[in-house]
This record gives C-alpha cells, sequence and structure tokens, in this order.
C-alpha cells in the first residue's frame, strides 16, 4: 500500500513538474515568434517598398549615348537598388500578354515609348523623396516623363506606421501575458506544497532554507521550458526559411541569437520571480489561511 502510494505521488509530482515546463515552453514560443515577427517587421516593410517601381519614359529622339548616361548615372545613384532598360517593343510584348491581345493590329504602329524602370531603396521610398527624385529626372531634355504609383505609395507608407505601432502594443500585451501565465502555473505548483511549506517554518528552517529547493527546481522547469520553446522556434524558423526564402529569416544570425538569449533568460528570469514571490506568500501567511 505504501509503495502504491509513493508511486502514485511520484507520477502526480513528475504530472506536475510536465505541466509547469509545457505551459512555460509554449508561453515562451509564442513570446519568440512574437520577437522574430517585431524584429523583422522592417525588413518585410522594406521588402515591399523595394518593389515600387518608377517609370522614366524617353522621347522617341533620345541618343543612345544619352540613355546609355542616363543608366550610368542611375547605378551610381545612391537611391538607386536596380535600374532596367525596356524598349517600346519589350513593352508591347509585356502589354500584350497582359491584356491577352496584339493592339497594335487595331492601332497600326506602337505608341509605347522606350523607359527606364527604377526600383528605388527602402529608406528612399517615401512620397516626398519620391517626387524629388521624378523632378530632378524629369528636367533632363530627353526624358518625356517620369511615373509612379503615389496613391500606392502613400497607403504603403501610411500602413507600415500603423502596422508597426500595433505589433508593439501586440508585443507588450503578450509580454504582459506571458509573465502571468508562467507565475499561475508555477504558483500552482507551490500551492499544492504549501502545508509543507509552513510545516517547515513551524519546525525552525529559515525563510531561505525553505525557498532554496523550490527555487531551484524552477529554474531548471523554466530552463527546461525555454530549451523547449527554442527548439520550436528554430523547428518554425527553419521550416519558414525553407518555404519563403526571399524573407531573409535566418540571414541576421546575431539578431536571432540574440532573441534566443533574451528568450532563454526571460524563461529563468520569470520563473525565478513567480518563485521567490509564492513561496514568500504562504511563508506569510497564518496556519488558518492555508485551507482557504
Amino acid at each position: 500500500m505504501s509503495k502504491a502510494f509513493e508511486r502514485y505521488q511520484k507520477r502526480k509530482l513528475i504530472s506536475s513538474y510536465f505541466s509547469v515546463v509545457l505551459s512555460i515552453g509554449l508561453v515562451l514560443f509564442l513570446l519568440g515568434a512574437l520577437g522574430i515577427l517585431v524584429l523583422n517587421t522592417k525588413k518585410l516593410a522594406d521588402h515591399f517598398k523595394e518593389q515600387i517601381t518608377i517609370s522614366v519614359f524617353l522621347k522617341d529622339n533620345a541618343k543612345q549615348v544619352e540613355v546609355e548616361q542616363l543608366q550610368k548615372s542611375l547605378a551610381l545613384a545612391e537611391y538607386t537598388r536596380t535600374s532596367t532598360y525596356v524598349s517600346k517593343e519589350e513593352a508591347a510584348e509585356a502589354y500584350s500578354e497582359e491584356i491577352g491581345e496584339d493592339f497594335m493590329e487595331f492601332l497600326g504602329e506602337n505608341p509605347l515609348k522606350n523607359s527606364v524602370d527604377i526600383t528605388l531603396k527602402a529608406d528612399y521610398v517615401s512620397t516626398l523623396q519620391i517626387e524629388e527624385i521624378a523632378a530632378e529626372l524629369a528636367e533632363k531634355d530627353y526624358v518625356e516623363e517620369v511615373s509612379f504609383d503615389r496613391p500606392l505609395i502613400a497607403l504603403l507608407t501610411e500602413n507600415v506606421k500603423r502596422i508597426s505601432f500595433w505589433i508593439l502594443v501586440a508585443s507588450a500585451l503578450f509580454t504582459g501575458i506571458a509573465v502571468l501565465l508562467i507565475n499561475s502555473s508555477i504558483r500552482l505548483s507551490i500551492y499544492s506544497k504549501r502545508f509543507i511549506i509552513k510545516t517547515m517554518q513551524m519546525v525552525g528552517a529559515t525563510k531561505m532554507f525553505i525557498r532554496r529547493p523550490f527555487i531551484w527546481t524552477n529554474l531548471r522547469l523554466g530552463m527546461f521550458g525555454a530549451v523547449l520553446a527554442l527548439l520550436l522556434l528554430g523547428a518554425s524558423l527553419y521550416y519558414l526559411d525553407l518555404n519563403f526564402p526571399e524573407l531573409g529569416l535566418l540571414q541576421d544570425e546575431v539578431l536571432l541569437g540574440g532573441l534566443f538569449i533574451g528568450v532563454f533568460t526571460l524563461g529563468l528570469l520569470i520563473s525565478f520571480l513567480s518563485t521567490y514571490f509564492a513561496t514568500q506568500r504562504f511563508l506569510n501567511l497564518r496556519t488558518d489561511d492555508l485551507y482557504y
């Protein structure tokens, strides 16, 4: 009977520890995933900004040397990411494929212009800066027109600011929720041992002596939970990088290393503080209050 009870108690203890580790691991995983999102918000925003195209349409009488000079100046410009020359024939072919018919059969001629398509570096994608770049290019004698999607740029800039703000708000909210959930899990595990804590205190054990084994136990549980979270994060990052390599999630190793260290440290810190204050609470309770 005694051995059966001991086995039952052991299983109950293991189950309690497992639930604490699982709770800490899942909460830290969600927090780490949010951290990855926060760290990559700018990268994602830059990726979309760099898809914006400025089209510089050239006059029909533009000389080859002038076109080459324009391409060289654009290649050296600090704002240029890529510049591509598109002949009127290439533009007509692409447009015909887009609409599904040869429009030149109806018109009898190609009304399109030779152009240079420019994509900008992300830091230069704003309505004001693009207006300045477009005005500078439009001053050249052989340039017919400079075209870009003004409403799209304004909408993109506004949405990036809005999304960045709400991601920061969500990060603060989820951090608070993570702390509360881990704290609750540890408090529940200590609550089941409240009578042991009070018994040790009644026979003369100091608060530090009573608190120490609980802190070490929950620090180990916090460490296991953090390792579980990091394994899940690593697997998720590998999967995303495999399927969406253009995001470059694994490129910044220093940043990812800092995030992983932060998640691990946070798991230990929350475990330590939660255990400290939970044991302190039961140490300060009167014996009669332990039953409520």
